[in-house]
């Protein structure tokens, strides 16, 4: 019997003035974080939540999205984190979906109005009964709403976590994949656990000796898993940036003493730029203190690689994985040299396999077939979807729906994703989800949404579109409209009408030659 804050407990009880968190000027330690997690449990379970209730945050990477994440855990809640980008009617979805009693809300800035949109959608999600705002400003925030501030002043920072099975639920994690709605990834807390202690036998991690700059949104595995759950299982120091820049987490890097950076691709591209923009930031110190670069999302263009093994001295180790993974499924071998464009080989107690359409496994080397793992990184399947589940689950493995290839050595290299994902800045877009939102525009007949390449953000998302008889509707006007019904990484930027669109004798859409 465990529970995934262990992780935060073990660090408090053992080193507990040591840093947990670095925001800016302010510095909480372990014991500090350890304390206030426990408000938030001590608070949810004064408002009814039992264990298994479902628990919502919408937080950027601010000090307290660890503390309500792994408060909620330890009150045996499950944590259901969502993107800070989302408009309210996502919010709403997700809400119900997941069956959410409680919601956590950061009030954001006024371009990014995460409080408002989160309102808006726990209004319009009558099965969430608790919201509350977490606000810098308490006297700024809404006439009825609770702030995180007073809803945990009174709280004890004294609490005895649940203990419970190793495959009970800790987190859900939202995927859209290709066909109807997103679904929730049930991850259990033996999948998070043994995940990120894997990632720490990756980094080489010391106990109490890391320093990680976190730029990846905690809201999404890659920065949870890899980086969050990872550096409190060593008593790491986090040092936490809301939005990526350049110069500032060069700038962060330095000042901290930085040993662990993990970005997407771009973000790797965008370092190497402030690098040459500002002269006056001592690359020598960083790359005195950086061990491990580490790097997901997207294959890293082997220029990058070099570049950044140049001015920083450190060698950018590649991994593959997704929210149903835990996520990490392979990684770059820490003992041999990295192979550009191979996302590794399978990571400890993980096994990797190519497969046909009907299951059978791909023979030989070179031989494309679809990714299939099998492991204790895979979830116990989508939550309440059985037919969902069913379709990518069989035997314990797990299809991807990504094609690979596999070299003599055991490396592997994606090919195609043939779910047709779109890879934006790092952020997963699923086409299916933006088109059915398209649909709902009354001026609109027909969509299809591809990627198209991006310098700086890899791909971005162009929609074609058919127009209904009589409408007047402009390309810009469609983008505006976007804008507003879907997260920003999402809206389609490109928007191209057509009189038809190109299809197979059974009425599908070859969207490869729309590219």
């Amino acid at each position: 019997m465990f529970n995934l804050s262990v992780f935060l407990e073990d660090s408090a009880r053992n080193y507990p003035t040591r840093d947990a968190i670095v925001f800016g000027d302010m510095r909480l330690n372990y014991q500090m974080v350890n304390g206030a997690a426990n408000q938030v449990a001590n608070l949810l379970v004064s408002k009814g939540i039992q264990p298994g209730d479902k628990v919502a945050l919408t937080c950027a990477n601010l000090p307290y999205f660890p503390i309500i994440y792994y408060g909620i855990l330890k009150a045996g809640a499950v944590v259901v984190p969502l993107n800070v980008l989302n408009k309210a009617r996502e919010n709403a979805y997700y809400l119900e979906d997941s069956g959410a009693k409680a919601y956590f809300c950061f009030e954001g800035t006024p371009d990014l109005p995460m409080g408002k949109e989160g309102k808006e959608g726990f209004d319009a999600a009558p099965g969430c009964t608790d919201f509350f705002l977490i606000t810098v400003d308490p006297a700024a925030a809404p006439e009825g709403v609770t702030t995180f501030g007073q809803a945990t002043k009174d709280q004890s920072p004294v609490f005895e976590s649940y203990l419970g099975q190793e495959n009970e639920t800790a987190v859900i994690l939202y995927t859209s994949g290709t066909t109807g709605q997103p679904k929730g990834a049930e991850l259990t807390h033996s999948n998070l656990v043994m995940n990120a202690l894997v990632c720490n036998r990756l980094h080489e991690s010391k106990i109490a000796d890391e320093v990680h700059l976190i730029t990846l949104p905690l809201f999404h595995s890659f920065g949870s898993t890899v980086q969050m759950n990872a550096g409190f299982a060593v008593a790491a120091t986090l040092v936490l940036l809301p939005r990526f820049d350049g110069e500032q987490a060069l700038r962060l890097m330095e000042k901290e003493q930085v040993s662990i950076f993990a970005g997407v691709p771009t973000m790797w591209w965008g370092l190497l730029g402030a690098i040459q923009e500002h002269q006056d930031i001592d690359v020598s110190k960083i790359a005195g203190n950086l061990r491990k670069g580490l790097s997901g999302g997207a294959s890293l263009p082997v220029e990058i690689i070099k570049d950044v093994q140049a001015k920083l001295g450190v060698t950018i180790l590649e991994g593959y994985g997704l929210s149903e993974t835990a996520p990490v499924a392979t990684f770059s071998d820490p003992y041999q040299d990295p192979r550009p464009g191979s996302i590794g080989i399978p990571i400890f107690g993980v096994e990797v396999k190519l497969i046909n359409d009907d299951w059978s496994t791909v023979e030989g080397a070179d031989n494309i077939g679809e990714i299939a793992i099998r492991g204790h990184n895979i979830m116990k399947g989508y939550l309440n979807r059985p037919e969902a589940t069913a379709e990518v689950m069989k035997d314990g493995w797990f299809r991807t729906g990504d094609l690979a290839r596999r070299d003599e050595d055991g490396f592997y290299y994606i090919v195609d994703r043939s779910k047709d994902m779109i890879i934006r800045g790092g952020y997963n877009v699923y086409p299916r989800e933006i088109e059915e939102v398209l649909m709902t525009h009354p001026d609109v007949s027909l969509a299809a949404v591809v990627g198209v390449p991006h310098d700086s953000h890899g791909e971005e998302v162009k929609a074609f579109i058919i127009k209904n008889p009589g409408a007047t509707i402009t390309e810009d006007e469609l983008i505006a409209w976007g804008k507003e019904q879907m997260a920003s990484y999402k809206y389609p930027r490109i928007v191209e009408f057509k009189d038809a669109l190109p299809m197979t004798a059974t009425g599908k859409i070859l969207k490869r030659e729309l590219i």
